[in-house]
C-alpha cells in the first residue's frame, strides 16, 4: 500500500522521513512511504534552520488566525495531479500543516471535490493536524463525517492539541495515541508502538495485502533471527570465558619466572 506523506511549514519531506524514522520500522514496512517538497520555498526563518540542511518548503501561506490562505487553490491542484501521476495513492500521512492537508484533501475528495477519478483513500495517519477555519471550505470538507481509517497523535503540550482533538472527531471511530511531549512528532512508547503496529496490521489484513500466516511467518522469523542472536551472544561470552582461562593460565606461568 501506498502512503503520500506531507510534511509540516517550512521544512521538508527529508525531514518528515528523518522524523518518522524514530518508529519501529516494522509499523510500515508494508508500504511504500512517498515524502515529497512542498510546491513553495519557504518564505521565512524555519523552526528546524541549524537541526536539518535547507532547503525547506511550505505548501501554502495564511494568517495569524488560520482563516485566510493564499496559494491554497494552486497547492491542491498541484497534489491532485501528484497522487495522480504517481498513485494511486491508499492513504495520506502528514504532520502540522501536512496533516490538516491532508485530512482536507479526504474532505474534499469524498465530497466529490478532487480526485473523481481516483480511487476513494483508505487512510489518515495526523500528527498535530487542524481544521481550516474559513467557511468556505470547512462546509464542504468537514461537512459530514470522513469515513476514512485514521489515527490522530495528540500532544499534551502541543498548542495544536485541542485543533487536533476537534480533527479527529470529523473522521470515523478514530485511533487516538495521546503523548507528553509539544509539537512534533514524537517518539512511541511500548504501547503507543503496540496500538498503531495493531492500527497498520488491521487496515493490511481487511485490504488483503498480508493475511494472518503472513503474520505468523514473521513472528517465527523474528523469534529465529532473536534466537540466532542470543546463540551467537552466548557462543561470543563462552569464547570470552575461555580467553580470559587462557590469559590467566599465561599469568601463572610467567608469574612465577619473574619472581
Amino acid at each position: 500500500m501506498k502512503i503520500l506523506c506531507l510534511h509540516g511549514f517550512r521544512t521538508s519531506g527529508g525531514f518528515l522521513q528523518k522524523q518518522i524514522a524514530k518508529w519501529d520500522p516494522s509499523i510500515f514496512a508494508h508500504f511504500d512511504l512517498d515524502f515529497p517538497n512542498g510546491i513553495f520555498p519557504a518564505e521565512g526563518k524555519s523552526d528546524i534552520d541549524g537541526i536539518f540542511p535547507p532547503p525547506y518548503f511550505e505548501w501554502f501561506q495564511f494568517n495569524k488566525e488560520f482563516t485566510e490562505y493564499k496559494n491554497l487553490e494552486e497547492c491542491i491542484s498541484y497534489l491532485c495531479d501528484y497522487i495522480t501521476s504517481k498513485g494511486p495513492f491508499d492513504g495520506l500521512l502528514g504532520f502540522s500543516q501536512g496533516a490538516t492537508l491532508s485530512a482536507l484533501l479526504l474532505g474534499y475528495q469524498a465530497q466529490g471535490k478532487v480526485l473523481k477519478e481516483h480511487p476513494p483513500m483508505k487512510l489518515l495517519v495526523s500528527i498535530s493536524g487542524a481544521k481550516f477555519r474559513e467557511a468556505s471550505i470547512a462546509d464542504i470538507a468537514y461537512k459530514e463525517t470522513i469515513k476514512v481509517k485514521s489515527v490522530h497523535f495528540i500532544g499534551a503540550k502541543d498548542w495544536l492539541k485541542l485543533p487536533s482533538e476537534d480533527l479527529a472527531t470529523t473522521f470515523e471511530n478514530p485511533l487516538i495515541i495521546r503523548h507528553p511531549q509539544g509539537h512534533t512528532v514524537p517518539r512511541l512508547d511500548e504501547e503507543a508502538t503496540m496500538k498503531l503496529q495493531d492500527w497498520t496490521t488491521n487496515i493490511l489484513q481487511s485490504y488483503g495485502v498480508i493475511t494472518t500466516n503472513n503474520i505468523k511467518h514473521e513472528v517465527e522469523n523474528a523469534e529465529t533471527e532473536q534466537a540466532g542472536t542470543v546463540s551467537e551472544i552466548e557462543n561470543q561470552d563462552k569464547n570470552v570465558i575461555a580467553g580470559m582461562k587462557i590469559n590467566k593460565r599465561e599469568v601463572e606461568v610467567v608469574e612465577p619466572t619473574q619472581a
